[in-house]
C-alpha cells in the first residue's frame, strides 16, 4: 500500500518531466527514423539549450524570448554537425560527435559568461526571482497557481509542436526530408538536393532537443553541463516505446505523439525501479536494458510470425500431399 502511495505521489513529476523530454524525443525521432541518420549532437544540445536560455534570463531577457533563442541554438548545432557531414565529408555519427565534444567547452563558456573564471558548470535560476515558463516547485499545484503547473503548462506546447512538425512533414520541403531519409539514391535521382534536406533536419532535430534544454533547465531550477548527458539513449527510448505502443513506425503523426507517451512511461518506469531500490548509479545501465529490450521486441515479433507462417505453409503442403 506504500508503495502504491508512494507512485501515486510520483505521477505528477513523471508526467512534467515526460512532457518536457517527450520534445527531446521529437527531435531524436526526426534523425532516427525519418532522416535515417544517427545523430549523437543531442547530449551536447541539450545542455546548450538550457545555458543559454538560463544565461539570457538571468541577464534580463523576457524567459519566452530566452527559450526561442535557445531553440535557436540548438539549430545552429544541428547547423555545425549537417555542416560536418555534408561538406566536410565526416561520417554522421562521427560529426555528431565531434560537435557534441566542441558542446561541452561552449557549454562551460556560456554558463561563466562574465565570471572571472570564464566558465562554469552549473547556472541556476529562482523561479522567485524570475517569472519562468514553468518549474517544478508547481508540478502538484491544482490551486490558485493551477496556470504555472508544469503539466498544464506542457499540455498546449505539446500539442502545438506537434501540430506544426505534421503539418511541416506534409509541405514539400518535408517531403523531400522524408524522401531523403527513405531512399537517398531515389531522391537525389527525383531532383531533390538531399545534402540540404540532411542539413535542415539535422537542425530542425537540434533546434527541438535545445528547446527541451530550456523548458528542463527552468523545470528543475539550474541550467548543468553535464544535463545532456546520456540524453541520446533516453531520446531512443522514448521513440521505441511509443513505435511499440501504438505500431505507428511510418506513420509521421503517430511517431510523435508516440514520442511523447513513450517518455511518460519511460519515466514511470524508472520511478518504479527507483521506488524498489535501485541506485540512481544504475539508471544508465537500467536506461541502456530498456533500449535494448524495446529494439529487440519487434525483432522478436517478426521472426515468431515468420515462424507462423512457415509452420503454415508446412502444415497446408502436407494436407496437400495427403489429398
Amino acid at each position: 500500500m506504500e508503495f502504491l502511495q508512494s507512485m501515486i505521489n510520483s505521477l505528477p513529476g513523471v508526467l512534467g518531466q515526460g512532457l518536457i523530454w517527450g520534445l527531446m524525443a521529437m527531435g531524436v525521432y526526426i534523425t532516427f527514423r525519418i532522416l535515417d541518420v544517427a545523430d549523437l549532437t543531442v547530449d551536447g544540445t541539450l545542455g546548450f539549450g538550457g545555458a543559454v536560455c538560463v544565461l539570457l534570463t538571468l541577464n534580463g531577457v523576457n524567459v519566452w524570448l530566452a527559450t526561442l533563442i535557445a531553440m535557436l541554438a540548438g539549430m545552429l548545432a544541428g547547423l555545425v554537425t549537417g555542416l560536418f557531414h555534408t561538406k566536410c565529408g565526416i561520417p554522421a555519427i562521427l560529426a555528431g560527435i565531434l560537435t557534441q565534444l566542441a558542446l561541452y567547452s561552449i557549454n562551460l563558456r556560456v554558463m561563466g559568461w562574465g565570471t572571472t573564471a570564464g566558465t562554469q558548470a552549473t547556472l541556476a535560476i529562482s523561479v522567485d526571482k524570475y517569472d519562468l515558463i514553468l518549474s517544478s516547485r508547481f508540478v502538484r499545484d491544482l490551486g490558485g497557481n493551477i496556470w504555472q503547473n508544469p503539466i498544464i503548462v506542457m499540455l498546449p506546447i505539446t500539442a502545438v509542436v506537434v501540430a506544426i512538425l505534421w503539418w511541416y512533414f506534409k509541405t514539400e520541403h518535408g517531403s523531400a526530408l522524408r524522401a531523403t531519409g527513405a531512399n537517398l539514391q531515389m531522391a537525389r535521382a527525383q531532383g531533390i538536393n538531399t545534402a540540404s534536406a540532411t542539413v535542415v533536419g539535422l537542425m530542425i532535430s537540434n533546434g527541438m532537443v535545445g528547446l527541451a534544454g530550456a523548458l528542463l533547465a527552468q523545470y528543475q531550477g539550474s541550467s548543468s553541463v553535464d544535463m545532456g548527458r546520456g540524453a541520446i539513449v533516453i531520446g531512443l527510448a522514448a521513440v521505441i516505446i511509443g513505435e511499440v505502443l501504438l505500431r505507428g513506425r511510418g506513420k509521421v503523426l503517430t511517431g510523435l505523439i508516440g514520442c511523447t507517451i513513450g517518455s511518460i512511461i519511460y519515466y514511470f518506469v524508472i520511478q518504479i525501479v527507483l521506488r524498489l531500490g535501485l541506485g540512481t548509479n544504475d539508471l544508465k545501465l537500467f536506461t541502456a536494458l530498456i533500449v535494448a529490450l524495446f529494439l529487440a521486441i519487434p525483432y522478436w515479433k517478426g521472426k515468431a510470425a515468420a515462424a507462423r507462417k512457415r509452420s503454415a505453409v508446412s502444415k497446408e503442403e502436407k494436407n496437400n500431399a495427403r489429398a
